[in-house]
């Protein structure tokens, strides 16, 4: 009987543990004084998955897809167009590769979420060029190493090899 009541002591203190400790990375932003940026907290409500990095970076690993709020402050390598990256095709919600960016590290056609309203569009790869499109009809197409202001609403990105 006494080892019952060690093993239930023992996994209340867990649980309690687990509850104590969650309310601390939901608000991981108030320990730093800083706020998650309402976009991130938007994009992350309607596209599942996401990982918050902090108040202005969110990732979606399983998507290969990335959110900066804020331009980061980075080395900038030669083979990337502005502040996307090496090998990525990136969004921006102003022209010109200015503003929030949203990035995908892997090829394919990818939903821009509706809570993220795309104005420039970057490839950031050594081939091949991206779309910017709503639904089939392109809006704006940036070639391997380029960029391209978006006419319209995007609503997904289409990456071609």
């Amino acid at each position: 009987m006494r080892r019952r009541g060690v093993l239930a002591a023992v996994v209340g203190g867990l649980l309690s543990m687990l509850m104590l400790g969650a309310p601390a990375f939901a608000d991981a932003g108030a320990d730093t004084g800083e706020s998650i940026d309402p976009l991130i907290l938007d994009v992350m409500a309607e596209v599942p998955g996401g990982v918050i990095v902090d108040a202005q970076h969110a990732v979606w690993p399983r998507l290969g897809m990335d959110l900066v709020v804020l331009e980061q402050r980075s080395a900038v390598s030669a083979a990337s167009v502005g502040s996307c990256a090496t090998g990525t095709v990136c969004v921006y919600t102003g022209s010109s590769l200015s503003g929030a960016k949203l990035s995908w590290s892997i090829c394919g056609i990818f939903s821009i979420p509706s809570s993220f309203s795309a104005k420039s569009i970057a490839d950031a790869r050594s081939a091949g060029y991206a779309q910017a499109r709503n639904n089939s009809t392109v809006l704006a197409t940036a070639p391997a190493g380029g960029w391209a202001n978006i006419a319209g609403t995007a609503t997904n990105v289409r990456c071609v090899f």
